[in-house]
């Protein structure tokens, strides 16, 4: 019986990392990390599409365009290529992302003082007033998305992927 790694039933991606495992036997592979990384995978994807269905699309937003209103929400004006960064996309990605933020007037282009090819991003006020009122069931999300730990859990689930992404920040591209 085929079983999906995808599955949101613990039983089911057990059973897949097994099938995995025995379909692989006697390769050299590392099904620790395997594993590890599969469901770091999975329960962001998991994460990010409940956002998008559940608090997001009442606002017409994607993960991506909301990350870009929180982080200027939260630092205020930043370079587009900061931006880019902070949501975790290419500039390419950002440059649509930004043509929707601007369409929707939540956000405005503003032209560096020293370099005319360099362009910043800021909210508008209705930008701000929207972010104002979406973070809050956003967090709301957030906070049943980890329902299922303990603050000390938590804690240390957020130790733990900083801890993943320090590193690979560091590892040789």
């Amino acid at each position: 019986m085929s079983r999906r790694i995808s599955s949101a039933s613990h039983e089911e991606v057990l059973a897949a990392e097994r099938d995995i495992r025995s379909r692989l036997d006697g390769e050299p592979f590392d099904f620790e990390a395997m594993s590890a990384v599969s469901n770091v995978y999975r329960a962001g994807t998991a994460v990010r599409n409940h956002m998008e269905r559940t608090v997001l699309a009442e606002y017409d937003l994607s993960w991506v365009a909301f990350t870009v209103l929180w982080v200027l929400w939260i630092w205020g004006k930043q370079e587009t290529a900061h931006v880019a960064q902070e949501a975790g996309v290419t500039k390419g990605t950002l440059t649509g992302v930004i043509k929707t933020l601007l369409n929707q007037k939540l956000i405005k282009r503003l032209p560096h003082a020293d370099d005319r090819r360099r362009v910043s991003l800021a909210l508008t006020t209705t930008g701000e007033s929207l972010i104002c009122k979406l973070f809050p069931a956003f967090n709301q999300h957030e906070t049943l998305a980890v329902a299922g730990l303990s603050p000390i859990e938590q804690r240390e689930l957020a130790r733990l992927l900083r801890k993943v992404t320090n590193h690979l920040a560091g590892a040789a591209d």
